[in-house]
């Protein structure tokens, strides 16, 4: 049993470590989409990718662990959670810290990479909507119609406020 709350330790901490880089790069993010840098936010995606793949195969090890651990102390795997395998270990004061210490520093970290994700999918959002607006301008623009221009016979002279009509010009 020590073996494997000495592994599910280590794997949390791993763990951390991975959060604190993605939210490091998450906060680097934020600029670069406020300051519309594609490129650079392609990039960064990226290594969010690569760090996203490193946590997924730590979790896979903490799920197969946690199982392992549930089996030996006899309890039900989707009952068992970090606080309670910190509870049972009250015993062992030096692992139950570093458990505890681990738990409290993953979910701080987990929290704050919630809060910047937020962020930036709100300004992702506002930046859609600027482009929308601009794009709904630029058609409207190229949909507008004829300005009412009359000659003296009362012959419309005016001209489409995007150009011109894209007829045929009977004239040339």
């Amino acid at each position: 049993m020590a073996s494997l709350m000495e592994e599910l330790i280590d794997c949390l901490e791993h763990e951390v470590k991975e959060f604190e880089q993605l939210l490091t790069i998450s906060q680097k993010k934020t600029p670069i989409i406020v300051n519309n840098k594609i490129a650079e936010l392609e990039k960064i995606t990226d290594e969010e990718q690569i760090i996203v793949s490193r946590i997924t195969g730590l979790e896979t090890k903490r799920e197969t662990v946690t199982k392992d651990i549930a089996e030996v102390i006899n309890k039900d795997v989707e009952e068992l959670q970090l606080t309670t395998l910190i509870e049972l270990m009250s015993n062992q004061p030096v692992e139950r810290k570093r458990l505890s210490d681990v738990h409290d520093k993953l979910s701080s970290t987990v929290k704050q990479l919630r809060q910047v994700n937020e962020n930036n999918a709100e300004l992702i959002k506002h930046a859609l909507e600027m482009v929308n607006f601009d794009l709904s301008i630029v058609t409207s623009m190229r949909q507008a119609p004829e300005t009412a221009n009359y000659s003296r016979g009362a012959m419309n002279t005016g001209s489409m406020l995007g150009g011109s009509s894209g007829g045929f010009d009977a004239k040339q």
